[in-house]
């Protein structure tokens, strides 16, 4: 029998050995390894790539052999986050800890003004600073401020949107004084009167999901002829699903069956807030069916029968304080996403010509995502669902499935577009003069719906131009609370 000598056995290790000493003294190696060790976000860049995006991203197969190629240690790990998404892909985002901590407990921490402001760009060409919405407690609440008010001095320094023009000096005051604690401001108050103050930011604010319940009663609104509902909804947020019961509650207990939902303002949230939503607003027929079907990517499904399509079809529960509604309007706009979108796309089916849309096109956002944390083990998502967050250093939401109603329609890229356009009203607080909500009122007691409004100012020529600058709104991007700006085409 022939055999191989030691030497022969040998060669083949030493030659693999010298290989590896060869490579520790590669002093690219050691570049690399000291970038490595200098990346103090190395590990959970490693964990968010093979963990997380290699596993439940939907684009999966799509983007898995480039993001194989990425060194972590080159860029920072948002980037990283963002140079691993698909070119399609804009929806999925992340955050750090506090801004995690923030949105699930609804305190707004670090100092804030509790309040959104917004431009009348659309349809009224109006750029001045407005108020959206304000929180209960937020430091301008107390000197009239509410919906519609419109900043017109910060400091004494003028960035009204006049006829100079919302300039680029008045960004630059808006951008450097803003933000400043203690500030003096000026507002014009919806019924013209203006008022000057100064305040200091609050250094936390508890926020609710629910913003407004109110019934509208009949002497409110000609013709109305029996109580109409109005629930303004902020956020789908599960631990605040009190937030859905108690306003549902008194409209049942109310006996109401004409509801405005405004969802305006609300990019979604977690599924449990809209199962819980779904088996108020659902007609009686329709409990046990489905409203939803999630459809992940074909890897993760491969892993566990949990992601299966056959296992990802949600019904509709029964509730006993369930509104059995004649009509239910929501009121929409491009900050209307995901969980609002789902919602509505599920009761589609099963409520038809019943339900109407006002406002504006929705977002757009036809699919999901989990929350995926960082540490990540058993032991941590324990210690998470139990409301211990001292671990947590990042959070993860990377689209993992896309939704379709019981007929298998999906929401539409581009977003719904209402059965009534009408432009965001921040001209008057919500309330029966508020366009939005009048339109609805209008056509459910004439059957029509209203003329549009007044446009608040005429489109420039290039003769009387002034530049003018959009201070876009958070819902203008999938990382809400982003104070992007941008030069506006006027």
């Amino acid at each position: 029998m022939k055999g191989k000598s030691i030497l022969q056995t040998l060669l083949p290790a030493v030659a693999f050995l010298l290989i590896l000493l060869f490579q520790g003294c590669n002093p690219i190696d050691r570049e690399e390894k000291a970038r490595i060790e200098a990346d103090t976000d190395y590990e959970a860049k490693s964990f968010l790539r093979t963990q997380y995006m290699d596993v439940y991203y939907w684009w999966r197969d799509e983007v898995i052999t480039r993001n194989a190629a990425l060194k972590p240690y080159n860029y920072d790990i948002y980037d990283f986050f963002d140079a691993m998404l698909a070119k399609q892909d804009r929806w999925s985002w992340m955050c750090d800890k506090e801004t995690y901590i923030s949105d699930e407990t609804g305190v707004i921490s670090g100092g804030t003004w509790g309040v959104s402001l917004g431009q009348a760009v659309e349809y009224y060409h109006d750029y001045g600073l407005r108020v959206r919405y304000i929180y209960p407690g937020s430091p301008f609440e107390r000197y009239g401020v509410t919906r519609g008010a419109v900043l017109t001095r910060i400091n004494g320094q003028n960035v009204e949107d006049d006829e100079e023009g919302f300039t680029d000096a008045k960004l630059k005051i808006y951008q450097n004084e803003y933000f400043k604690s203690p500030q003096t401001f000026t507002f014009r108050l919806v019924d013209g009167r203006d008022t000057t103050f100064t305040a200091s930011m609050a250094d936390k604010l508890s926020t609710r999901t629910n913003l407004i319940t109110h019934i509208i009663q009949p002497d409110e609104f000609p013709g109305l002829t029996a109580p109409v509902g109005y629930f303004h909804y902020l956020a789908f947020k599960a631990n605040f699903l009190d937030d859905i019961a108690d306003p549902m509650q008194y409209f049942h207990d109310s006996g109401i069956r004409n509801l405005i939902i405004d969802l305006r303002y609300n990019g979604g949230g977690d599924s449990k807030a809209s199962d819980t939503l779904m088996t108020y607003l659902a007609p009686k027929s329709a409990v046990g069916k489905t409203y939803v079907v999630r459809k992940h990517n074909s890897y993760l499904a491969s892993l566990s029968d949990d992601f299966k399509d056959s296992n990802n079809s949600y019904g509709i529960g029964a509730n006993a304080a369930s509104l059995d509604l004649d009509h239910l309007y929501f009121i929409t706009g491009p900050g209307t996403a995901s969980a609002s979108e789902m919602v509505i796309n599920g009761l589609r089916p099963y409520l038809g010509e019943k339900l109407k849309m006002v406002g504006d096109t929705t977002y757009g956002k036809p699919n999901g995502m989990y929350v995926l944390m960082y540490p990540g083990s058993r032991e941590d998502y324990q210690a998470y669902n139990a409301g211990n967050y001292a671990k947590l250093q990042w959070v993860f939401l990377p689209i993992a499935f896309f939704n379709q109603n019981s007929l298998g329609e999906s929401i539409p890229w581009d977003g719904f577009i209402p059965d009534n356009y009408r432009p965001d009203d921040l001209y008057h607080d919500f309330g029966v003069e508020e366009s939005d909500i009048k339109a609805c009122l209008t056509h459910l007691t004439t059957g029509s719906w209203p003329a549009l409004p007044t446009v608040r100012r005429a489109v420039s020529t290039k003769a009387d131009y002034k530049p003018r600058y959009r201070i876009d709104t958070e819902e203008d991007s999938p990382r809400y609370g982003r104070d992007l700006v941008k030069k506006a085409d006027f």
